[in-house]
């Protein structure tokens, strides 16, 4: 097993990745401009340091993309479904989320689509995941690099949205694992924000 921590450029993309989302949910009413632009650097960073994986079929992509996406956004319409039935607290700050970083305006949209969606999955499974794996094996790969997608999502100051983050990045390190594409994460991706933002949105 090598020493991952001995590997300056996956520790200095740790670092960038937390100043980066830092500065993002700083104040909500520059949050789409910091978030693209934070998206951007993080995507040329991962792809001048890591070739993409693509070793899935188109069919194969798509499909298990598509359904995958959508088989999380189920499993996040029934936790909302459940907390609101149970009245708990967290309905609250699921409100907030979508009243202070929802897409608002029609150029949100596109880049939630086309630079966001894909970037979080370029650089946290096609560079931090595949990294850490390479050091420490598939399971614990997924492990840590789930831990640190979710720590950057700390500075939104709303659990639910690391806890959300966590269970959507578990899913999808497995399917990136598993099948080694990031296009299929990536439609993946897409899809469950599409149902979580502009089709079904759980408020």
């Amino acid at each position: 097993m090598k020493n991952w921590m001995a590997d300056r450029r996956l520790i200095l993309g740790i670092l960038i990745s937390h100043l980066l989302l830092f500065f993002t949910f700083e104040d909500k009413t520059v949050f789409w401009y910091i978030f693209t632009a934070s998206m951007l650097i993080l995507i040329s960073y991962s792809i001048i340091h890591e070739e993409i994986d693509d070793k899935a079929s188109t069919l194969s992509f798509l499909s298990i993309g598509i359904l995958s996406g959508i088989g999380l956004f189920g499993l996040f319409w029934l936790g909302s479904f459940l907390i609101d039935l149970l009245d708990l607290p967290l309905s609250r700050q699921i409100a907030r989320l979508y009243s202070r970083f929802s897409p608002e305006i029609l150029w949100h949209y596109l880049v939630l689509v086309l630079i966001l969606a894909p970037g979080e999955e370029i650089f946290w499974r096609g560079f931090i995941q595949k990294r850490l794996g390479r050091y420490l094996g598939t399971r614990i790969g997924i492990l840590l690099s789930v831990l640190l997608y979710a720590s950057v999502h700390i500075y939104s100051g709303q659990f639910i949205l690391v806890l959300a983050a966590m269970i959507a990045g578990t899913a999808w390190s497995i399917l990136y694992a598993w099948k080694k594409s990031l296009p299929l994460v990536i439609v993946s991706h897409i899809v469950f924000d599409l149902l979580l933002f502009v089709f079904f949105p759980l408020h």
